[in-house]
């Protein structure tokens, strides 16, 4: 069966730091573009992060950048957000997705994979 799962979410303070987890089980993740999307309550899903297949190129949105780091280790099969000086608005489901695409680059639309989502709270 082809999926995504996402792990280490939880509960954190403000100024706290987090690691998620994207794995793939039943596919390779090296002919993937990966990115982190994340939903808060009452709010639409956003891009927070992709990683080309691999790794020359990272993208991050503007709320993110210098917080968060995408990496890759593509012989785990695994996609990681290093999260860092987390703020409660950071609270959400994190999702990641994966992108066929043999290309550099990576995005946010056309996702061919997504895992169930993972819940990062933010609060003292």
């Amino acid at each position: 069966q082809l999926q995504l799962v996402e792990s280490g979410g939880g509960l954190v303070q403000p100024g706290g730091s987090l690691r998620l987890s994207c794995a793939a089980s039943g596919f390779t993740l090296d002919a993937y573009a990966v990115g982190w999307f994340r939903q808060a309550p009452g709010k639409e899903r956003e891009g927070v992060s992709c990683i080309s297949r691999r790794g020359g190129s990272t993208n991050y949105a503007d709320s993110v950048k210098g917080r968060f780091t995408i990496s890759r280790d593509n012989a785990k099969n695994t996609v990681y957000l290093q999260m860092n000086s987390l703020k409660p608005e950071d609270t959400a489901v994190y999702y990641c997705a994966a992108d066929y695409n043999l290309s550099k680059s990576c995005g946010y639309y056309g996702m061919d994979y997504w895992g169930k989502g993972t819940l990062v709270t933010v609060s003292t």
